[in-house]
Order: structure tokens, then sequence, then C-alpha cells
């Protein structure tokens, strides 16, 4: 919906409830929810006009936005003032969402590609020309191998539509980054403990202690939950982080432990035998609502503070310092889950002691603690079920290979890959990749190349010619999530101890999309009549896609435009009440510290530490994370954030960097324990803040498309040099901090001193 605003009108306009009234009339404060006072739009634009319905996927917190639109073109972007969430704020990512819709580099049109796969040489073509081959090629795959011998790699909000059609296909083996390199573990651990999933719903802001294992808030910049974070400190929590290096929040830390990466459970593991030994653990919780206490204690006897602080390389009064802290301020105290958790390969087990910590201080459902937040309910498009002469289930890889019994949704990535490469147990001979960088992705790309090869058909849709699409067959320019209808946010104000209420917004267009893009909706729709199932369409296009999601809030794209796109009621505090109990979806129906499921399928039944492997002689452990100004790869290619960070500076210790005869700012380049050499380069960042057995370095830089031509070959990409992993057995999760590297300088090798 435009809006004409002009400061006199503003000033005639009356003060009423968010929730019921348009943006014009109101603007929502995110310190205190709903406000009653008249709009000022941030900035002055003449002659634009303010377009609502906005919601930003420059990463996956996805705030709420308007747009400046000005004949037709999209000017500037801003936090939607009638938001509850990130209310006015947009991050550096969310501002500069205007250079991806402008972005000269981006795909416009379908196209062919008459070159190789990994060297492509690109025809234009056709929508009819595009879908009819790839209609026809999907096709005669299952023809010839039935719908198994499809995979799909996607990613994003507008993947949701696609994934639902190949499940109708019968295709039973897809894989989703977000689950098998990132928060995998997270969910299916604290789901196998406390019986649900609290990803990041942490009531940090009402905190009185803050823990934080590996976890980089200030980093990872996600509007609400940093804020969240950031009102913890400012009303006086006391913050922890454990981090081998000194982060962001360890800058903000009363206690940084300085930790050996690989021993993070050890830690947990000496924290709780401390605990359980002193008695100050929240005894009538743990004896109402845990089953397995005694189990724990002695499992966790042999973690004294003398064992733990030897086997993670910290002082042992510091251990003591911190379980006391926590204890102190039990039950408001804010166990950070994390979420990127795939470090090591035995980070299931880290992750299940997370929550025993998190259960034994009874940091659950209360004031400061994890917390289990109420949304509104919206609803799914789902096509028919459809009986096949196999079933997906049973034909899905880990399943027939009876592994990863605790595995999240899809496939382990390294089985498809190997699949892809063997032909065992059946071939897979076309991919269909949409909204995914693969190569950016997966580990050890070069197993991903191979595995790419050897298809006979590659299908990929995306917004920007990724590394991926170079070993596209056929390649669609997808419009952008400024263009589209299809995400449904959910979400309450973002400071629980605030006025409880709920939001939903539906992503809207800002702009029509330019040249050939489409939305993901036409696209599958196209596809699936070519390949005979035009009866089965749930949905024509992609308003009525959003619509049926928003039916049963009872809404729709046509209310929520005559809201600014963001609808508002009042909520439920997700603080237990005087009398009530907490809930625990567990087999049980208590938080499971012992676990019973885990001994069933002969995993450890209590967290247990496993060393990691010690870096090689010469060498240092890399250790990666996130840049608080890009997101991954995704904004590789974005002229504005580019220029303020264009590349990943590796961060050394000062004191090893003194031996090695290397100074702050010196360009180098990296090779691993394989002789992999990273085919870029970057400055080093020369610090005391990182141990002397580790190196960082900022994931996805070093785009090796010189179709990106702001990107290309800017920094190290340092999941080049991932070529070992540690696949986790409950999971089938890709632990990647298990490769070393050393530094090339002016092309000689310089070992990293121990």
């Amino acid at each position: 919906m435009a809006m004409n605003l002009t400061r006199r009108n503003l000033l005639k306009t009356a003060s009423l409830a968010a929730a019921s009234v348009p943006l014009s009339k109101v603007v929502a404060k995110a310190e205190t929810g709903i406000a009653k006072v008249p709009l000022i739009p941030p900035g002055s634009f003449k002659k634009t006009k303010t377009v609502t319905g906005g919601v930003c996927e420059m990463c996956f917190w996805r705030c709420q936005l308007v747009g400046k639109v000005r004949d037709n073109r999209l000017i500037k972007l801003e936090g939607n003032p009638k938001s509850i969430d990130n209310g006015l704020n947009l991050c550096a990512r969310g501002n500069s969402g205007i250079k991806l819709v402008y972005d000269p580099d981006r795909l416009k049109y379908p196209m062919k590609n008459i070159g190789k796969r990994g060297a492509p040489k690109w025809k234009k073509i056709s929508w009819e020309e595009a879908l009819d081959t790839c209609a026809a090629k999907l096709q005669a795959t299952i023809d010839k191998y039935g719908p198994k011998g499809i995979g799909v790699w996607y990613h994003g909000a507008s993947a949701h539509y696609p994934t639902a059609y190949f499940e109708y296909l019968g295709v039973p083996n897809m894989y989703e980054p977000a689950f098998y390199q990132c928060r995998g573990q997270t969910a299916m651990a604290m789901m196998q403990t406390l019986g649900f999933v609290p990803n990041e719903d942490v009531d940090m802001a009402n905190s009185k202690a803050m823990l934080l294992v590996g976890c980089h808030l200030g980093e990872n910049i996600h509007l609400s939950h940093v804020k969240n974070f950031l009102k913890g400190l400012e009303n006086g929590s006391k913050l922890v982080v454990v981090d081998p290096r000194f982060s962001a929040s360890a800058a903000k830390a009363h206690i940084w432990v300085k930790i050996k990466p690989g021993t993070d459970t050890a830690f947990l593991l000496g924290l709780m035998n401390y605990m359980l030994g002193k008695g100050c653990y929240n005894k009538s919780f743990v004896d109402k609502h845990c089953l397995g206490l005694n189990k724990l204690k002695t499992h966790v006897a042999e973690w004294s503070i003398e064992k733990t602080a030897k086997e993670c390389d910290i002082p042992g009064k510091q251990i003591v310092e911190v379980a006391e802290l926590l204890c102190e301020h039990a039950p408001h105290v804010a166990v950070h889950p994390g979420r990127h958790a795939a470090w090591y390969g035995n980070d299931f087990q880290r992750v299940r002691a997370n929550a025993c910590l998190t259960a034994l201080l009874g940091a659950i459902d209360c004031p400061g603690g994890i917390v289990q937040i109420k949304r509104m309910s919206t609803g799914h498009v789902h096509w028919p079920k459809v009986e096949h002469e196999e079933d997906p289930e049973d034909m899905a890889l880990a399943e027939m290979e009876e592994k990863y019994p605790f595995r999240p949704p899809g496939t382990p990535p390294e089985l498809m890959r190997e699949t892809m490469v063997t032909g065992k147990p059946y071939p897979i001979k076309s991919m269909v990749i949409w909204g995914t960088n693969s190569i950016k992705t997966m580990p050890n790309q070069e197993e991903t190349m191979k595995a790419l090869a050897n298809m006979d058909f590659i299908m990929v849709t995306d917004v920007s010619p990724t590394d991926i699409t170079m070993w596209a067959d056929i390649l669609l320019p997808e419009a952008c999530y400024l263009e589209r209808y299809d995400h449904i946010e959910k979400g309450t104000q973002w400071n629980q101890s605030d006025k409880p209420q709920q939001f939903v917004a539906a992503r809207m267009p800002l702009v029509e999309p330019m040249f050939e893009r489409k939305d993901s909706v036409w696209m599958i729709n196209e596809l699936a009549r070519r390949m005979g199932h035009e009866k089965d369409i749930p949905v024509k296009n992609q308003e009525e896609f959003v619509d049926h999601m928003l039916k049963e809030a009872d809404l729709s794209i046509a209310k929520l435009r005559k809201l600014d796109g963001i609808y508002i009621q009042e909520g439920e505090s997700p603080y237990l009440k005087k009398g009530d109990e907490p809930e625990f979806g567990t087999d049980s129906g208590k938080i499971e510290l012992y676990s019973e499921a885990m001994d069933d399928e002969d995993f450890p039944p209590l967290p247990t530490y496993t060393r990691t492997e010690e870096p090689p002689k010469g060498y240092a452990r890399m250790i990666y994370g996130r840049s608080p100004v890009h997101t991954f790869n995704r904004t590789a290619n974005n002229a504005w954030l580019s220029r303020e960070v264009p590349e990943n500076p590796l961060w050394l210790n000062d004191e090893s960097a003194k031996k090695m005869g290397i100074k702050d700012g010196d360009r180098v380049s990296l090779e691993n324990q394989a002789g992999k050499r990273s085919a870029g380069s970057t400055v080093v960042k020369v610090t005391p803040g990182i141990r002397k057995d580790c190196v960082f370095i900022a994931h996805g830089f070093g785009t090796f498309n010189p179709a990106m031509t702001v990107g290309y070959n800017k920094g190290i990409d340092d999941n080049s040099l991932n070529t070992k992993i540690n696949r986790e057995g409950e999971t089938g999760i890709s632990g990647m901090r298990i490769n070393f590297v050393r530094i090339i300088k002016n092309g000689k090798t310089i070992n990293i001193p121990g």
C-alpha cells in the first residue's frame, strides 16, 4: 500500500492504537510497545511514497520494513515504525537491500549453459524454453529412476513452495544448510532434553546474568535480539562470555573465559559438577521437573575444578567465579543455546550439556531465562498427498542406512553427495538448487564439484550469480525479497516484560521486479503444468499463496495493507503464572537429564565430552564466524557493504605474529593441513584478543564467480579450506572446526608457533 506522507498531514492525524489503525497515524516504539503519538517519518524525501509491507531477507531475522519509492524506484529502506520487533531500526545489511535490487550483476533472464559446468557460457533463452527443458529433464529422470533420482538443495523463504512441490513428486532427499551446517544440533539436542526448541527465545533483557558459549551477539547482528542483549546489560545483568576470541560480546563481558577451542563441553560439565557438589543448583525446580539427577551427578563427578581448568586451559578460579555467579542469580539466568552449532562433530553433546545446565538453574519460562514465546498461528500451503510406488520416507538415504537417529529434517548433504558420485544405494541424477550457494555451505568443495559433474541435469534458481550458478544447465532468475510476496513473519514485542502483544507481517513487494525475474510460485506452477500436475496446483499465484497462510489467523493481504503491513493484537506472557506448571514435550513429560532414547540408540545418555583433534605442529585451528556487516556469502556483491568491509581480516595472536615476523595489515593467504591453499588473500589483524592455538576469519568471502564483479576474489574463502569434516553420529551434521592452517606471505610458507 502506498501512502503520500507530508509533515502537515501527519501533524493533523489523530493518535490511535497501532494494532487497529494505519501507520500514518501511529508509531510503535520498540522500547514500550504501542505508543500513541503521530508518525513523523524518518528522513525527508520529496515526492516519494512510503510503501509498506516489506519484510527483510538480508539475513534470516526478517525485520519489518517500509520503502521510500519515487517513480517506481526504491530510494530508501527504513524500519516500519509500527513494528514491535525491530521498530524504526535497520542494520547496515537491511539498509543496503536497495543495492541488491539494483545490482547490475543480478540475474535478469533465464539462461542456458552452452559451455561446461564450472566454466559456463551463457545463452539467454525464453521462459518457455527454460521451463520446457527443466520439465523434460526432470521427468526423464523420474521415468528412468523414479522420484528418488532427483535431489534438492534449498534455502530461504522463497523455497517453501518449491520444496512442497518436490515432496508431492515423491523426492526423498532434500538438504537445507540451516540445519546441516548451522543450527541442527541446537534444535535436536534441545528437543531431546527439554522437549521444545527455544531457538533464540532467550529473555536476556530481564536477566540478572547471561552465559554465552561461542555465541557472537554483536557480530551476527539480529536487531531485536541484539536490543534484547543490550537491554540486559543496561539493566545490570552480569555477562559471561566463553570464547577463544575477544569477540564483540566478550568486549562487553564481566567475565571473559578465554577457553581452548573444542573444550566447551568440559567447561559446562565442570560448572555442573561444582553446582551439584555445592548444592547451589535450583533444587526445587530440578526435583519437580527433571529426570536423572543422581545419574548426572555421578557422571560429572570426575570434572573437578582442577581437571576442568587443565582441559580447558583456563584458571580454576574463573570456573568457580562463573558457577557462583550463575547460582547467585538463578533462575533469572540467560544461558544462550546459540545458533551455529556445527563445530567439531561432538556438538550434540555440548548442546545437551547447555540444556542440562539451564535446567539445573531452573532458568525456563521465567524472567531472564529461556522462554516459550507464544506466537500467532498461521497456515501452510500443501500439495495433495499422493501415493508413490516407493514411500519417500523409506527411500531417504539416512533412513535406508539406518544412520543418524536424531538428525534434523532432510538428508545429510554428505550422504547425498556420496550417492551422487557412487550411484549407491540408487542413482541421483538430477539436482534442483534453490536459493543456496552450496559451494559455500558444504565443506570439501571439490567433492561437491565432483558430485555435480556426475549429474544428468542441474537446475538452479537464484537472485544473483553466486558460485553454485556456474554449475547450472538452466539458470532461472528470481525476484528478490523486495519484489515479491512469500514469507509470513510472526512474533511478539521484543522485550518480554513489556505489555504482551503478538504480530503478523506478510512480505509484500515494495517495487515490481525488473527484466524477466519471476517469483517461486509462478515458476513452480509453470513447471508443474508441464509435468502434468496442473489439476493439483494448490494456489494460482503468490498472492493466493500468502492469503492461504494468513487465512488461519483471519487475515489477508488486503487487511494487512490497511494496517500498513503489520497486524498487532494482545498477546500472552511467556512467564509462568503462580500455580502454573511448565510443559516439556519429551516422552516423559519432564526434562531428561538422562535420556533413555539416547541410550536406546547406543549414544551417551548423559552429556559427554569427547576431545577434538589438536593442531599439527606449525598449524593453528581455523575458527570462522560472522561479520556484522555481511550475511555469509549472500551480501558479497553488495556495493555498499563491500565498501565498508571488502574482505575478511585474519585474526592472529600478537605474540605469535611477532615470532613469525608478521605485522598488522600484512597481506597473507592460507594453507591447510591437506596442502590446500586459499585462492584469495587478506590482511592480518594482529591482536592479543585471540589464543595462540587458533586463528579467526569471517565466513562468506572469496567469491570465485567473475560475474559477481564487486565481491569477486575479495578475501579468503574459509570454506575452501574445510577439506576435513567430522560427521556427528547422532545427527549426521558436519563438524568443520577440525581444519588447521598456516600462513603464506610473499609466497613463503610460515609456520604458526604453538
